[in-house]
């Protein structure tokens, strides 16, 4: 989750302005950035459970031994629970998975550099305290029961709302982790490409990054059960956007999806006031019930923005949000996949290429059988194996144009190495966690705190 929102800002007095602020997001080529976010599971390895929000040894105590380490803290009503440096965060998803949300950089070397310092200075936190983290897309043990609740007031009110529209909503926001990458784009056309391209593929990603196929010390049937949980976790804000493929697609369009998402909260002089499953259009003509007479501020707009959950997510950037959470080397992979895919013309244009005759069933079923089946699985098109073979492919091409050398490499084709292994395998990595699970590991899940541990 994001970082503490911002409650000043400018009145919004038009619903032009809302188009306005997508559009502040377009970007130079020259001046494209990529952003890395990463989630993971902090645990204690004697008895591998999950740490405790506050105490002696506490998801507190590795926060306040960043902040020893220069990070900036960021508290509410007191409490430590964020911290920032260097245009990077670190925050807690409301299960207290730990989050580091990357500063944006300009290229993949970088943040490779940025996830190894990181998790080595969080290592050398944890590790005296024999605590340890798991990079996985969804808890293999815990239960909700289990699991440690972050007091904030904005994830109090998710709590009490997600049960309302979904049946695996609390589940999504304490058990599971994932990877994300945030990308630019220089103006409306190559965004509404970009978003399009990102969406029909991201059911690739999700295939090549399934990596959740336990829950509670069981195997779940699902290669990427992180991913079925977004099935039905609130459908007015999550899903494929079927219709940014219809012509007409720009912020405009993306302006009416998001102002017909229900809100979660409005930020006022430090505090969280509930406004779960109103309208920000009314908000927009003074008609919010919950702030009768006010209009939203642009920051209010972007706070909004923050609570939508679709696979590909529109900000001042464009969220890539299909993959599991997984070990290092696949937080290198992810946004090597993306920025080969989209920030090469001709990458990008091979990529939509690839694409842009499939139709919304096609777009579908691949959704599914990538969720259920990773790799292995078909769709209407065919094998998700050679899909993912042939942007895998096109990926690498794209970041040899870019040729953007590091100091032992040519360019940043190395970070995709451990997908074509995996291609070449033609499995998921899940599918060699369930054979681990039936084989050497005899049942049990145990084994994965270790195997994929930092």
């Amino acid at each position: 989750m994001s970082a503490p929102p911002s409650g000043s800002g400018k009145p919004i007095e038009s619903r032009d302005q809302l188009v306005a602020e997508l559009s502040k997001g377009e970007k130079p080529v020259s001046d494209w950035k990529i952003g890395t976010e990463h989630e993971k599971f902090a645990f204690t390895k004697e008895d591998l459970k999950p740490l405790p929000f506050a105490g002696e040894r506490s998801i507190s105590t590795l926060l306040e031994g960043m902040a020893a380490k220069g990070w900036t803290r960021l508290e509410e009503d007191g409490t430590l629970f964020a911290l920032t440096k260097d245009g990077a965060n670190i925050t807690l998803e409301p299960g207290g998975q730990m989050e580091l949300s990357g500063a944006p950089l300009e290229n993949l070397h970088q943040t490779c550099d940025e996830v190894h310092t990181h998790l080595a200075d969080l290592k050398g936190i944890a590790d005296p305290l024999g605590i340890g983290f798991l990079g996985i897309g969804m808890q293999p043990k815990w239960t909700l029961e289990d699991t440690p609740k972050v007091p904030r007031e904005r994830y109090a009110m998710m709590r009490n709302y997600m049960p309302k529209v979904g049946t695996m909503g609390l589940e999504m926001m304490h058990l599971t982790c994932t990877i994300q990458t945030n990308l630019d784009f220089s103006d409306e056309a190559d965004m509404v490409k970009k978003l399009r391209t990102s969406l029909a593929l991201q059911p690739i990603a999700t295939a090549l990054f399934a990596n959740s196929p336990f829950r509670h010390s069981a195997l779940n049937g699902k290669a990427s059960y992180r991913n079925h949980i977004w099935s039905d976790t609130d459908n007015d804000r999550a899903g494929g956007l079927h219709w940014a493929f219809d012509d007409g697609m720009g912020y405009d369009r993306y302006v009416d999806y998001a102002l017909d998402v229900p809100m979660y909260f409005v930020f006022r002089e430090g505090r969280y006031v509930d406004t779960t499953g109103q309208s920000f259009r009314d908000f927009l003509d003074g008609r919010l019930p919950a702030l009768p007479g006010e209009v939203p501020t642009d920051a209010d707009w972007a706070n909004h923005l923050t609570t939508i959950f679709p696979d590909v997510r529109l900000k001042s950037f464009l969220e890539m949000r299909g993959a599991d959470g997984g070990p290092w080397s696949t937080i290198c992979a992810l946004p090597a996949f993306w920025v080969g895919l989209m920030y090469d013309a001709g990458a990008l244009d091979a990529a939509w290429d690839l694409v842009k005759d499939w139709g919304e069933e096609d777009r579908l079923s691949l959704a599914q059988a990538a969720t259920a089946q990773g790799l292995a699985g078909s769709f209407t098109r065919g094998s998700i194996l050679e899909v993912a073979k042939q942007a895998l492919e096109i990926a690498n091409q794209g970041l040899k144009a870019r040729a953007k050398a590091g100091t032992k490499s040519a360019d940043e084709t190395e970070y995709l190495e451990v997908l074509f292994d995996l291609v070449a395998e033609g499995r998921s990595p899940s599918d060699r966690l369930i054979d681990l699970f039936n084989g050497e590991w005899k049942g049990s899940v145990d084994p994965v705190f270790k195997h994929l541990a930092y």
